[in-house]
């Protein structure tokens, strides 16, 4: 019996009774009607919506209301092509499908305009006198140029220290220093200009500017005639007492100072004043400590550490002067301002690699502004002898056989005739080693090489404004230099002996001394010769960076 139960269960469970199939069939039917009448509802909210087609079919609830009512279809996605030809711009077409424009004129992009700083400059003429002549006179050191590029910082600074004192009625003291070529004069006329210009607009009393260079003076205490004759007229001057005591007595007194402007004194070339006694220096600096003084020196010069060598008593006054160092221009500025001076002429004239390799050769050497200028017009000048060297070649031959052959105009030249009359590469690497290629270059690059690395390692030793060094710390150096670059040092007898080598020679100098490491040493010739020698090689070239 139990079992006969149990069977009779699992047959309950896997068949079940057929009531059980209906109620599901009848679920499955009464969902789907649902669903069609769901449908049914969205097709006639759409066709209430809509006006521009009639019916075309009955729907089966409500079809005495639909019979009038329009119902909408959707909207036809259109392909790329036709997209294309379809625009509020666009004609329509008519009924053969022909359109008012072609294909062609369709599909043209619109034109782009560059401007004005985008069009290329046409070639120049060195044949023309007035394209020479305008090419020479940008290049030129005369012309000075609209704004002074790559020394923003250095004028900034100068121009807000002399704004300062002009604003609160004191003195004061600058000292300008750098490598020669480096801007420090030019920047020093714009500062002018500036504080001119700023006084106008502030409604401040102008500063007297005195700027002199010292070399042109024919005593060196005539530099204080020049201050005083710009405060007071000759006349005046008590000519009992000097020059100098009378300006320290103007500026010792509140009385007769209150009464004078403020006075900007430039002296360029500010090494010219050094005496044996370096007194007249010492005293020109004083001028701005004094109670009641109202002059703001400012000295030009490029010995970085004249200030600390020449006027230690200002260091022990606390009243020595503040250093405003002019950096030697690196390839990227050198370019940047060759660039700047040549954007006013209407034409090209360089090649652009031209003027790279100029930027590079000369930031290597020393960084000279004027040095790159010159080579520039050294470069032109090679190219316009190039130039007449052909012409009268072209006349002679044709002289020769008999028929003059016509000059083509600038239109109907060729490409490579166009790019002869650009200052090449090969005419900037003449003029540079016409620039830099004297007997002492010459003697230096045929030098060898442990010689080569002497002179190498003279130029690190002197190069932090040394003037004097020891053979001991030079052969330091130069075995510093042979570490690194693997090759083995000579011994200090032969080390010694090159030395003397070179000192015969005229590039070092050799002192006397028992010692061989303690015999003073000088370096004889320049720092950008011995560079310009030697960049060339790969194993100097990391030695001298």
């Amino acid at each position: 019996m139990p079992s006969r139960c149990l069977w009779i269960a699992m047959l309950l469970k896997v068949a079940p009774p057929d009531k059980t199939l209906k109620r599901k069939r009848q679920s499955q039917s009464s969902s789907t009607m649902l669903l069609h009448q769901q449908k049914d509802s969205q097709w006639e909210e759409i066709g209430s919506n809509c006006e521009s087609t009639p019916q075309k079919r009955k729907l089966r609830s409500n079809s005495t209301s639909l019979q009038s009512a329009p119902i909408c279809t959707p909207k036809q996605q259109k392909s790329p092509r036709s997209c294309f030809d379809s625009g509020p711009s666009t004609p329509s077409k008519g009924k053969n499908g022909d359109s008012d424009e072609s294909l062609e004129s369709r599909c043209q992009l619109p034109v782009m305009k560059l401007s004005g700083d985008f069009t290329i400059k046409p070639h120049w003429q060195p044949n023309d006198v007035e394209h020479l002549g305008a090419v020479k006179a940008a290049l030129h050191l005369s012309t000075a140029p609209s704004t002074v590029l790559c020394r923003e910082d250095e004028q900034k600074k100068v121009f807000d220290f002399c704004k300062n004192c002009i604003e609160q009625g004191k003195a004061g003291s600058l000292y300008l220093c750098g490598l020669p070529g480096t801007g420090k004069s030019l920047s020093m006329e714009k500062v002018k200009q500036h504080l001119l210009n700023w006084s106008k607009e502030s409604g401040c009393l102008p500063p007297d500017i005195v700027a002199l260079n010292c070399t042109s003076l024919t005593k060196t205490s005539e530099i204080f005639s020049k201050i005083i004759g710009k405060i007071e007229p000759r006349n005046s001057i008590n000519r009992s007492i000097s020059h100098l005591q009378h300006l320290q007595n103007l500026y010792s007194q509140e009385l007769q100072s209150s009464r004078l402007k403020m006075m900007v004194i430039i002296a360029d070339e500010l090494d010219y004043l050094i005496t044996k006694d370096r007194a007249l220096l010492h005293d020109l600096f004083m001028l701005t400590t004094l109670p009641f003084s109202r002059c703001i020196l400012i000295g030009i010069a490029n010995a970085i550490d004249l200030a600390d060598r020449f006027l230690p008593k200002l260091q022990s006054l606390n009243c020595s002067p503040i250093v405003i160092t002019f950096m030697a221009y690196s390839a990227d500025q050198i370019l940047t301002i060759l660039q700047e001076r040549l954007m006013g002429l209407s034409y090209t004239v360089f090649q652009p690699q031209a003027l790279e390799l100029c930027a590079r050769r000369v930031a290597a050497a020393s960084g000279d502004m004027r040095k790159a200028l010159c080579v520039c017009r050294s470069a032109i000048e090679i190219l316009e002898g190039e130039r007449r060297g052909s012409i009268t070649s072209r006349n002679s031959a044709s002289m020769i056989e008999g028929s003059p052959k016509k000059r083509t105009t600038p239109a109907f030249e060729s490409h490579e005739e166009q790019e002869n009359i650009l200052v090449r590469i090969d005419h900037m690497a003449a003029a540079l080693s016409k620039a830099y290629r004297t007997p002492i270059v010459n003697t230096i690059q045929s030098l060898p090489q442990h010689q080569q690395m002497i002179l190498c390692s003279a130029v690190k030793t002197f190069r932090r404004g040394k003037k004097y060094s020891t053979l001991g710390e030079l052969n330091k150096h130069y075995v510093d230099i042979c570490k690194s670059t693997m090759i083995p040092p000579v011994g200090i007898l032969e080390f010694t002996s090159m030395c003397g080598v070179l000192n015969d020679q005229g590039l070092l100098k050799l002192g006397q001394s028992r010692d061989e490491r303690s015999k003073r040493l000088a370096l004889k010739v320049d720092e950008a010769d011995v560079t310009f020698a030697l960049q060339g090689v790969r194993l100097f070239r990391n030695c001298l960076q």
